[in-house]
């Protein structure tokens, strides 16, 4: 029998037509990517801005708080906000006064966000909306000449991923996804020794997000549109970025190796359906009723090029203490973040971790510029303890400096990837499936990322 009437008859031709092409033997190829690359935007360092004309869109819990910080910052000028509900919008204009900055209001229309992007007065487009609304807007900024700075997750889809890659190489704007966790202090340290070797070669490293969070799917002041709980609908690890994107650097991923395949496993849902059923009555979750959601936890393991593997974790929907994981593990050594020491994380190259004084050592000797720089600024600042306030200054001191930002659009798109991508090897009985190469092979020739602010670093704060 021929190959396409044994797939006609077994009904497996529609497989095929998936977007990453899963193959009849049920694993996973990619398709080739529907575009190469025409700029490398790795590396690539914008024209200099001396001052950083800003336009923020979304400005609930995440937005509110971008807006806190980058008073304490110099260079720069707020010059726009905007959020759908007017209230919203008036609120957050308080966080200026007294200041230099006198921002535009905009509200009331579902496509006021538009406006914002197509003044000629920014230059960067700053996004903390639902999930859904980032890609779209970080394209339209980008379309309209700014640069476009998005929260977590840049995409949802292979599609979007591919379309940022696409969208910023052509009008080389930068697209960075705001991967706070990168700039925690324990993430930033580990980086810098691993630079230096003290590691040896990695070759194993983990990341979660292992958050409690079940309770403000219902939250009634939190819920607009119940928007979090209806992207639980998806089974996978539906929020890798804080736990992959503090280790992806650390493995060089997308500069001198990238990720290759993954496979993905869930449990059972055992927590948000029952919520639901209990309110039968609600109207508010009416729509939800009889509906399946992801699985409490899942796990995610990818191996990369080089041989490298990554473990995974996501679980929102389980009592169980906070946790990222952050391991790293090496021929010469090993760290781990949580669970927590203290208030630090634990290093050892041996047997048993260092002792208190030993870790001190260490950090006085591998403790990176930037910390050292605003760290203690940082943590009076807040926001997540500091690493915030850190990605922000970071943010502003490139684009002022005209330096590579630390995350690329290639970073945005790999790592928003392994949300399809692991929704589709759980649908498919956990097999494995192909990572795209978003850099259409200029992994193999960028240079790793350098927090090591050789350069630049002469933004001002205010304390």
């Amino acid at each position: 029998m021929k190959k396409r009437d044994f797939l006609k008859i077994t009904g497996l031709a529609g497989v095929g037509g998936l977007s990453t092409g899963f193959k009849p033997d049920n694993s996973s190829k990619t398709t080739a990517p529907p575009h190469r690359q025409t700029f490398n935007m790795s590396g690539y360092a914008a024209p200099k801005i001396d001052t950083v004309r800003i336009g923020y869109i979304g400005l609930g819990n995440r937005g509110a708080g971008a807006l806190q910080r980058i008073v304490h910052l110099e260079n720069v000028e707020v010059k726009a906000l905007c959020d759908i509900r007017p209230e919203k919008a008036a609120e957050a204009a308080k966080a200026f006064k007294g200041t230099s900055h006198n921002p535009q209001l905009y509200s009331g229309s579902a496509d006021a966000w538009k406006k914002v992007c197509e003044r000629d007065d920014i230059d960067l487009i700053y996004i903390c909306t639902p999930w859904s609304l980032h890609t779209p807007m970080a394209l339209y900024a980008m379309e309209q000449g700014k640069h476009a700075a998005t929260e977590i997750p840049a995409a949802t889809t292979l599609a979007d991923c591919w379309k940022l890659v696409e969208t910023s190489e052509r009008t080389r704007k930068h697209c960075m996804m705001l991967e706070n966790c990168c700039y925690d202090f324990f993430e930033l340290l580990t980086l810098n020794m691993a630079r230096q070797g003290y590691f040896g070669e990695i070759v194993h490293v983990e990341g979660a997000y292992n958050h409690d969070i079940l309770d403000s799917f219902f939250k009634k002041d939190a819920r607009y549109d119940n928007w979090r709980l209806r992207e639980n609908l998806r089974d996978g690890n539906l929020y890798p970025m804080h736990g992959l994107g503090p280790i992806a650097q650390l493995l060089d991923i997308n500069r001198g190796d990238r990720m290759d395949y993954l496979v993905s496993m869930s449990t059972n849902d055992f927590s948000i359906a029952p919520r639901i059923k209990a309110l039968a009555n609600d109207p508010n979750f009416k729509e939800f009723a009889g509906k399946s959601f992801r699985g409490n936890m899942n796990t995610t393991t990818i191996r990369t090029n080089k041989g490298k593997t990554i473990m995974l974790q996501h679980d929102v929907s389980s009592p169980r203490p906070y946790s990222r994981i952050h391991l790293v593990s090496g021929t010469k050594g090993i760290a781990q973040k949580y669970p927590l020491d203290g208030e630090r994380g634990r290093i050892s190259q041996s047997h048993e971790w260092v002792s208190d004084a030993e870790y001190q050592d260490l950090e006085k000797k591998y403790q990176p510029e930037i910390v050292k720089r605003i760290g203690e600024l940082a943590k009076k600042v807040g926001g997540h303890g500091g690493m915030d306030f850190l990605m922000d200054w970071r943010l502003i001191d490139c684009l002022r400096n005209g330096l590579p930002l630390d995350q690329d659009v290639y970073d945005a798109a790999a790592w928003s990837s392994i949300i399809p991508l692991s929704i589709q090897s759980v649908a498919n009985r956990s097999n494995s499936v192909d990572v795209p190469d978003f850099t259409n092979g200029a992994w193999k020739k960028n240079q790793p990322v350098d927090i090591s602010m050789a350069e630049g670093g002469n933004t001002g704060v205010k304390s």
